[in-house]
Protein backbone atom coordinates (compact mmCIF):
# COMPACT_ATOMS: atom_id res chain seq x y z
CA UNK A 1 0.00 0.00 0.00
CA UNK A 2 1.23 3.67 -0.66
CA UNK A 3 -0.24 5.72 1.77
CA UNK A 4 -1.00 8.92 0.20
CA UNK A 5 -2.17 10.85 3.41
CA UNK A 6 1.43 9.93 4.90
CA UNK A 7 3.69 10.67 1.99
CA UNK A 8 1.74 13.81 0.22
CA UNK A 9 0.00 15.36 3.20
CA UNK A 10 2.59 14.33 5.99
CA UNK A 11 -0.35 13.04 7.99
CA UNK A 12 -0.18 9.97 10.49
CA UNK A 13 -1.67 6.71 10.53
CA UNK A 14 -1.72 3.08 12.33
CA UNK A 15 -0.21 1.43 9.54
CA UNK A 16 3.01 3.96 9.42
CA UNK A 17 4.87 1.74 11.76
CA UNK A 18 4.76 -1.38 9.20
CA UNK A 19 4.93 0.46 6.12
CA UNK A 20 7.51 3.23 6.69
CA UNK A 21 9.03 2.00 10.51
CA UNK A 22 7.96 5.21 11.67
CA UNK A 23 6.82 5.18 15.19
CA UNK A 24 3.56 8.05 15.93
CA UNK A 25 1.22 8.12 18.58
CA UNK A 26 -1.56 6.13 15.93
CA UNK A 27 0.84 3.04 15.88
CA UNK A 28 -1.17 -0.18 15.96
CA UNK A 29 1.69 -2.13 15.47
CA UNK A 30 5.53 -2.66 16.48
CA UNK A 31 7.67 -0.58 14.49
CA UNK A 32 9.48 -2.23 12.35
CA UNK A 33 13.20 -2.67 11.93
CA UNK A 34 13.14 -3.72 8.48
CA UNK A 35 10.62 -4.29 5.59
CA UNK A 36 12.47 -6.69 4.24
CA UNK A 37 12.24 -8.86 7.64
CA UNK A 38 8.65 -8.29 8.92
CA UNK A 39 6.40 -11.21 8.46
CA UNK A 40 3.55 -11.12 6.25
CA UNK A 41 -0.28 -9.92 6.54
CA UNK A 42 -2.02 -13.03 5.67
CA UNK A 43 -4.92 -13.20 3.46
CA UNK A 44 -7.51 -16.08 4.13
CA UNK A 45 -10.35 -16.54 1.48
CA UNK A 46 -12.30 -18.36 3.92
CA UNK A 47 -14.71 -19.32 1.35
CA UNK A 48 -15.19 -18.79 -2.35
CA UNK A 49 -18.91 -18.98 -2.34
CA UNK A 50 -20.48 -15.34 -3.25
CA UNK A 51 -23.66 -13.71 -2.94
CA UNK A 52 -22.44 -12.00 -6.41
CA UNK A 53 -20.80 -12.11 -9.47
CA UNK A 54 -18.06 -9.19 -9.73
CA UNK A 55 -16.72 -8.82 -13.52
CA UNK A 56 -13.10 -8.31 -12.18
CA UNK A 57 -13.07 -11.41 -9.11
CA UNK A 58 -9.95 -12.95 -8.99
CA UNK A 59 -11.39 -15.72 -7.37
CA UNK A 60 -14.02 -16.75 -10.20
CA UNK A 61 -16.48 -16.99 -7.21
CA UNK A 62 -20.04 -17.68 -7.51
CA UNK A 63 -23.02 -18.21 -5.23
CA UNK A 64 -22.85 -21.97 -5.10
CA UNK A 65 -21.63 -24.35 -2.90
CA UNK A 66 -18.11 -25.45 -3.14
CA UNK A 67 -16.92 -28.93 -1.53
CA UNK A 68 -13.98 -29.45 0.71
CA UNK A 69 -13.56 -25.87 2.33
CA UNK A 70 -11.77 -25.38 5.18
CA UNK A 71 -13.76 -26.64 8.35
CA UNK A 72 -14.07 -24.27 12.16
CA UNK A 73 -11.03 -27.24 13.53
CA UNK A 74 -8.78 -26.03 10.56
CA UNK A 75 -9.26 -22.35 10.65
CA UNK A 76 -8.50 -22.67 13.87
CA UNK A 77 -5.35 -24.74 13.50
CA UNK A 78 -4.27 -22.23 10.46
CA UNK A 79 -4.67 -19.15 13.29
CA UNK A 80 -2.12 -21.59 15.11
CA UNK A 81 0.04 -21.80 12.67
CA UNK A 82 0.24 -18.29 11.95
CA UNK A 83 0.23 -16.97 15.71
CA UNK A 84 3.42 -19.06 15.74
CA UNK A 85 4.85 -17.13 12.65
CA UNK A 86 3.51 -13.97 14.37
CA UNK A 87 1.98 -13.28 11.85
CA UNK A 88 0.28 -9.75 12.82
CA UNK A 89 -3.16 -9.29 10.64
CA UNK A 90 -5.66 -12.19 9.28
CA UNK A 91 -7.27 -10.90 6.39
CA UNK A 92 -10.45 -12.60 6.18
CA UNK A 93 -11.45 -12.56 2.05
CA UNK A 94 -13.69 -14.96 -0.54
CA UNK A 95 -15.57 -15.19 -2.46
CA UNK A 96 -17.66 -13.58 0.45
CA UNK A 97 -16.33 -13.93 4.02
CA UNK A 98 -19.46 -13.16 6.00
CA UNK A 99 -21.33 -16.61 4.14
CA UNK A 100 -19.46 -18.31 6.55
CA UNK A 101 -21.26 -18.79 9.99
CA UNK A 102 -18.21 -19.39 12.15
CA UNK A 103 -16.33 -16.76 10.87
CA UNK A 104 -16.84 -14.95 14.29
CA UNK A 105 -15.71 -17.82 16.28
CA UNK A 106 -12.35 -17.96 14.23
CA UNK A 107 -12.07 -13.77 14.71
CA UNK A 108 -12.83 -14.51 18.40
CA UNK A 109 -9.75 -16.89 18.33
CA UNK A 110 -7.47 -14.81 16.49
CA UNK A 111 -8.09 -12.14 18.63
CA UNK A 112 -6.96 -13.82 21.40
CA UNK A 113 -4.11 -15.56 19.95
CA UNK A 114 -2.72 -11.86 19.37
CA UNK A 115 -3.70 -11.52 15.27
CA UNK A 116 -5.70 -8.09 14.29
CA UNK A 117 -8.24 -9.64 12.26
CA UNK A 118 -9.77 -7.65 9.31
CA UNK A 119 -12.05 -8.39 6.99
CA UNK A 120 -12.94 -7.21 2.96
CA UNK A 121 -16.54 -8.07 1.97
CA UNK A 122 -18.59 -6.85 -0.78
CA UNK A 123 -20.70 -4.70 2.25
CA UNK A 124 -24.43 -5.99 1.25
CA UNK A 125 -25.06 -8.59 4.30
CA UNK A 126 -24.05 -6.33 6.58
CA UNK A 127 -27.05 -5.60 9.21
CA UNK A 128 -27.09 -3.71 12.04
CA UNK A 129 -26.67 -7.10 14.00
CA UNK A 130 -23.70 -8.38 11.93
CA UNK A 131 -21.98 -4.72 12.46
CA UNK A 132 -22.53 -5.17 15.82
CA UNK A 133 -21.18 -8.70 16.00
CA UNK A 134 -17.94 -7.31 13.79
CA UNK A 135 -17.33 -5.52 16.76
CA UNK A 136 -17.94 -7.67 19.25
CA UNK A 137 -15.80 -9.97 17.61
CA UNK A 138 -12.90 -7.19 17.45
CA UNK A 139 -12.78 -6.78 13.91
CA UNK A 140 -10.07 -3.76 13.74
CA UNK A 141 -11.29 -3.10 10.44
CA UNK A 142 -13.91 -3.47 7.55
CA UNK A 143 -13.19 -2.95 4.11
CA UNK A 144 -16.27 -2.54 1.64
CA UNK A 145 -15.87 -2.69 -2.00
CA UNK A 146 -17.53 -0.12 -3.83
CA UNK A 147 -16.52 0.06 -7.42
CA UNK A 148 -18.83 3.87 -8.46
CA UNK A 149 -21.88 5.41 -7.28
CA UNK A 150 -25.11 3.60 -7.98
CA UNK A 151 -25.27 1.95 -11.49
CA UNK A 152 -21.86 1.95 -11.74
CA UNK A 153 -21.23 -0.32 -8.93
CA UNK A 154 -24.05 -2.21 -9.51
CA UNK A 155 -22.87 -3.37 -13.34
CA UNK A 156 -19.59 -4.34 -11.51
CA UNK A 157 -21.31 -6.49 -9.32
CA UNK A 158 -23.64 -8.01 -11.47
CA UNK A 159 -26.54 -7.75 -9.18
CA UNK A 160 -29.12 -4.54 -9.51
CA UNK A 161 -29.20 -2.89 -5.97
CA UNK A 162 -25.72 -3.80 -4.54
CA UNK A 163 -24.99 -0.34 -4.29
CA UNK A 164 -27.96 0.59 -2.34
CA UNK A 165 -27.07 -2.66 0.16
CA UNK A 166 -23.87 -1.93 0.26
CA UNK A 167 -24.81 1.84 1.12
CA UNK A 168 -26.80 0.46 4.19
CA UNK A 169 -23.75 -2.09 5.08
CA UNK A 170 -21.18 1.13 5.43
CA UNK A 171 -24.20 3.01 7.36
CA UNK A 172 -24.47 -0.08 9.70
CA UNK A 173 -21.08 -0.08 10.71
CA UNK A 174 -20.24 3.78 10.92
CA UNK A 175 -23.91 4.40 12.79
CA UNK A 176 -21.53 2.18 15.78
CA UNK A 177 -18.02 3.24 15.40
CA UNK A 178 -16.70 0.56 13.61
CA UNK A 179 -13.54 1.15 11.78
CA UNK A 180 -14.64 1.00 7.48
CA UNK A 181 -13.13 2.16 4.72
CA UNK A 182 -13.89 2.07 1.06
CA UNK A 183 -12.52 -0.24 -1.66
CA UNK A 184 -12.59 0.97 -5.01
CA UNK A 185 -10.60 -0.49 -7.77
CA UNK A 186 -9.48 1.93 -10.89
CA UNK A 187 -10.39 0.45 -14.38
CA UNK A 188 -11.18 3.08 -17.65
CA UNK A 189 -15.11 1.29 -16.88
CA UNK A 190 -15.03 3.70 -13.56
CA UNK A 191 -12.35 6.03 -14.05
CA UNK A 192 -14.36 8.80 -13.92
CA UNK A 193 -16.67 8.08 -10.66
CA UNK A 194 -13.23 9.36 -8.06
CA UNK A 195 -14.67 12.44 -7.20
CA UNK A 196 -18.21 10.54 -6.52
CA UNK A 197 -16.27 8.14 -4.57
CA UNK A 198 -14.46 10.71 -2.64
CA UNK A 199 -17.45 12.81 -2.34
CA UNK A 200 -19.19 9.91 -0.96
CA UNK A 201 -16.62 8.46 1.82
CA UNK A 202 -16.87 12.44 2.77
CA UNK A 203 -20.84 12.66 2.85
CA UNK A 204 -21.30 9.04 4.36
CA UNK A 205 -18.20 9.87 7.44
CA UNK A 206 -16.03 7.19 5.83
CA UNK A 207 -12.64 7.52 7.40
CA UNK A 208 -10.57 5.18 4.83
CA UNK A 209 -10.27 4.83 0.84
CA UNK A 210 -8.08 2.58 -1.16
CA UNK A 211 -7.65 2.92 -4.65
CA UNK A 212 -6.40 -0.45 -6.07
CA UNK A 213 -5.21 -1.18 -9.34
CA UNK A 214 -6.57 -3.48 -11.72
CA UNK A 215 -5.01 -6.82 -11.24
CA UNK A 216 -5.96 -9.58 -14.54
CA UNK A 217 -6.39 -12.51 -12.22
CA UNK A 218 -9.03 -14.96 -12.08
CA UNK A 219 -12.65 -13.34 -14.14
CA UNK A 220 -10.56 -10.22 -14.11
CA UNK A 221 -8.34 -11.64 -16.82
CA UNK A 222 -11.05 -10.44 -19.48
CA UNK A 223 -10.30 -7.16 -18.15
CA UNK A 224 -6.88 -6.62 -19.46
CA UNK A 225 -7.98 -4.18 -22.15
CA UNK A 226 -9.68 -1.88 -19.04
CA UNK A 227 -6.18 -1.60 -17.56
CA UNK A 228 -5.77 2.35 -17.67
CA UNK A 229 -3.40 4.04 -19.79
CA UNK A 230 -0.15 5.71 -18.42
CA UNK A 231 -1.80 8.97 -18.60
CA UNK A 232 -4.64 8.54 -16.97
CA UNK A 233 -3.53 6.42 -14.39
CA UNK A 234 -1.30 9.54 -13.69
CA UNK A 235 -4.40 11.79 -13.65
CA UNK A 236 -6.14 9.45 -11.79
CA UNK A 237 -3.68 9.68 -8.65
CA UNK A 238 -2.99 13.36 -8.84
CA UNK A 239 -7.19 13.91 -8.93
CA UNK A 240 -6.78 11.58 -5.32
CA UNK A 241 -4.07 13.27 -4.14
CA UNK A 242 -5.35 16.33 -4.46
CA UNK A 243 -8.73 15.35 -3.15
CA UNK A 244 -6.47 13.69 0.06
CA UNK A 245 -4.71 16.81 0.25
CA UNK A 246 -7.94 19.06 0.68
CA UNK A 247 -9.92 16.75 3.36
CA UNK A 248 -6.56 17.31 4.95
CA UNK A 249 -6.18 21.21 4.67
CA UNK A 250 -10.01 21.05 6.12
CA UNK A 251 -8.87 19.04 9.22
CA UNK A 252 -10.56 16.20 7.91
CA UNK A 253 -8.88 12.87 8.78
CA UNK A 254 -9.26 10.36 5.96
CA UNK A 255 -6.66 7.58 5.05
CA UNK A 256 -6.32 7.64 1.33
CA UNK A 257 -4.14 4.69 0.00
CA UNK A 258 -3.61 3.03 -3.46
CA UNK A 259 -2.62 -0.58 -3.57
CA UNK A 260 -1.36 -2.81 -6.03
CA UNK A 261 1.08 -0.47 -7.99
CA UNK A 262 4.12 0.63 -6.19
CA UNK A 263 4.93 3.37 -9.17
CA UNK A 264 2.02 5.67 -7.19
CA UNK A 265 4.87 6.08 -4.24
CA UNK A 266 7.23 7.21 -7.41
CA UNK A 267 4.88 9.61 -8.75
CA UNK A 268 4.38 11.12 -5.67
CA UNK A 269 7.82 11.94 -5.20
CA UNK A 270 8.52 13.14 -9.04
CA UNK A 271 5.23 15.68 -8.03
CA UNK A 272 7.09 16.69 -4.54
CA UNK A 273 10.43 17.33 -6.30
CA UNK A 274 8.47 20.29 -8.35
CA UNK A 275 6.78 21.56 -5.50
CA UNK A 276 8.84 20.54 -2.68
CA UNK A 277 12.16 19.04 -3.22
CA UNK A 278 13.02 19.21 0.73
CA UNK A 279 10.09 17.10 1.34
CA UNK A 280 10.50 15.07 -1.79
CA UNK A 281 13.92 13.81 -0.36
CA UNK A 282 12.49 12.19 2.99
CA UNK A 283 9.28 10.58 0.83
CA UNK A 284 11.80 9.21 -0.85
CA UNK A 285 13.42 7.80 1.72
CA UNK A 286 10.11 6.30 3.39
CA UNK A 287 9.89 4.84 -0.09
CA UNK A 288 13.20 2.98 -0.49
CA UNK A 289 12.66 1.56 3.14
CA UNK A 290 9.33 0.01 2.65
CA UNK A 291 10.97 -1.27 -1.00
CA UNK A 292 7.74 -1.54 -2.53
CA UNK A 293 6.86 -4.69 -4.48
CA UNK A 294 10.11 -6.36 -3.58
CA UNK A 295 8.90 -6.40 0.04
CA UNK A 296 5.18 -7.36 -0.93
CA UNK A 297 3.96 -10.28 -2.44
CA UNK A 298 5.71 -13.57 -1.60
CA UNK A 299 7.72 -11.39 1.67
CA UNK A 300 5.26 -8.67 3.46
CA UNK A 301 2.20 -10.49 2.11
CA UNK A 302 0.65 -14.20 1.39
CA UNK A 303 -2.66 -15.48 0.92
CA UNK A 304 -4.20 -19.43 1.81
CA UNK A 305 -7.21 -20.24 -0.41
CA UNK A 306 -10.40 -21.89 1.38
CA UNK A 307 -8.30 -25.72 0.88
CA UNK A 308 -5.66 -24.07 2.95
CA UNK A 309 -3.36 -24.03 -0.23
CA UNK A 310 -0.76 -21.06 0.39
CA UNK A 311 -0.45 -18.70 -2.47
CA UNK A 312 2.47 -15.69 -2.72
CA UNK A 313 -0.95 -13.24 -2.85
CA UNK A 314 -4.25 -13.47 -3.80
CA UNK A 315 -4.17 -13.06 -7.41
CA UNK A 316 -1.38 -15.79 -7.88
CA UNK A 317 -4.04 -18.79 -7.86
CA UNK A 318 -1.81 -21.31 -10.14
CA UNK A 319 1.17 -20.89 -7.93
CA UNK A 320 0.61 -23.43 -4.96
CA UNK A 321 3.51 -23.38 -2.26
CA UNK A 322 1.98 -26.22 -0.05
CA UNK A 323 -1.43 -26.54 1.89
CA UNK A 324 -1.41 -25.92 5.77
CA UNK A 325 -3.21 -29.03 6.00
CA UNK A 326 -0.27 -30.97 6.60
CA UNK A 327 2.74 -28.34 6.52
CA UNK A 328 3.07 -25.30 8.63
CA UNK A 329 2.34 -21.91 7.25
CA UNK A 330 5.42 -20.69 8.50
CA UNK A 331 7.67 -23.54 6.82
CA UNK A 332 5.90 -23.14 3.82
CA UNK A 333 6.69 -19.34 3.60
CA UNK A 334 9.84 -19.96 4.31
CA UNK A 335 10.76 -22.43 2.09
CA UNK A 336 12.86 -21.23 -1.54
CA UNK A 337 12.75 -24.30 -2.73
CA UNK A 338 9.97 -23.08 -5.62
CA UNK A 339 11.67 -21.05 -8.66
CA UNK A 340 8.95 -18.28 -7.78
CA UNK A 341 9.10 -18.21 -4.90
CA UNK A 342 12.43 -17.71 -4.38
CA UNK A 343 12.69 -15.38 -7.04
CA UNK A 344 10.30 -13.18 -5.17
CA UNK A 345 12.28 -13.34 -1.69
CA UNK A 346 14.86 -11.65 -3.74
CA UNK A 347 13.96 -10.15 -7.14
CA UNK A 348 15.64 -6.99 -8.00
CA UNK A 349 18.22 -9.11 -9.62
CA UNK A 350 16.00 -10.73 -11.73
CA UNK A 351 13.97 -7.90 -13.20
CA UNK A 352 14.10 -7.10 -16.85
CA UNK A 353 13.62 -4.35 -19.24
CA UNK A 354 12.37 -0.19 -18.22
CA UNK A 355 11.41 -2.22 -14.37
CA UNK A 356 15.24 -3.57 -14.59
CA UNK A 357 16.64 -0.43 -15.31
CA UNK A 358 14.91 1.93 -13.56
CA UNK A 359 16.13 4.69 -11.34
CA UNK A 360 13.90 3.75 -8.92
CA UNK A 361 13.96 0.60 -8.43
CA UNK A 362 14.60 0.25 -4.58
CA UNK A 363 11.99 2.28 -4.21
CA UNK A 364 9.34 1.02 -6.51
CA UNK A 365 10.46 -2.75 -6.12
CA UNK A 366 9.23 -4.09 -9.41
CA UNK A 367 5.85 -3.18 -8.51
CA UNK A 368 3.29 -6.42 -8.74
CA UNK A 369 4.90 -9.13 -10.54
CA UNK A 370 2.18 -11.31 -11.25
CA UNK A 371 0.68 -8.26 -13.23
CA UNK A 372 3.21 -8.86 -15.40
CA UNK A 373 2.71 -12.76 -15.67
CA UNK A 374 -0.60 -12.08 -16.23
CA UNK A 375 -0.07 -9.71 -19.33
CA UNK A 376 3.47 -10.54 -20.54
CA UNK A 377 3.92 -13.91 -19.53
CA UNK A 378 6.90 -13.43 -17.73
CA UNK A 379 7.17 -12.65 -13.87
CA UNK A 380 10.38 -10.26 -13.88
CA UNK A 381 9.12 -8.24 -17.16
CA UNK A 382 8.46 -4.87 -16.79
CA UNK A 383 4.55 -4.00 -14.48
CA UNK A 384 2.23 -2.99 -17.48
CA UNK A 385 0.78 -0.77 -14.83
CA UNK A 386 3.82 1.22 -14.78
CA UNK A 387 2.82 5.03 -16.16
CA UNK A 388 6.39 7.12 -15.00
CA UNK A 389 7.88 7.81 -17.94
CA UNK A 390 10.75 6.42 -19.62
CA UNK A 391 12.75 9.70 -19.66
CA UNK A 392 11.49 10.09 -15.30
CA UNK A 393 12.65 6.13 -15.16
CA UNK A 394 16.05 6.53 -17.18
CA UNK A 395 15.31 4.33 -19.21
CA UNK A 396 16.18 4.28 -23.29
CA UNK A 397 13.90 1.42 -23.95
CA UNK A 398 17.04 -0.59 -24.99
Amino acid sequence: MISITRLWCGAGFEGDALRYGEKNHHNAFKVEKSAATRRPIVVWNCTRRCNLSCVHCYSSSKDKHYPDEMSTGQGKMLVDQLADFNVPVLLFSGGEPLIREDIFTIADYAREKGIRPVISTNGTLITEAKAKALKKSGFAYVGISLDGIGDVNDRFRGKKGAFREALKGFRACTSIGLKVGLRFVLTQRNVDDIDRILDFIDEEGVNRACFYHLVPSGRGENMKGDLLTPEVAQKAIYKVMDRAMDFHKRGKTKDILTVDNHCDGVAIYLRLKKENPEKAEKVLSLLEWNGGGAFSTGVGIGCVDWFGNVHPDQFWRDQILGNVRNRSFGDIWMDRSNPLMDGLKDRLHLLKGKCGSCRFKKACGGSLRVRAQKINGDPWSSDPGCYISDEDCGWSGE
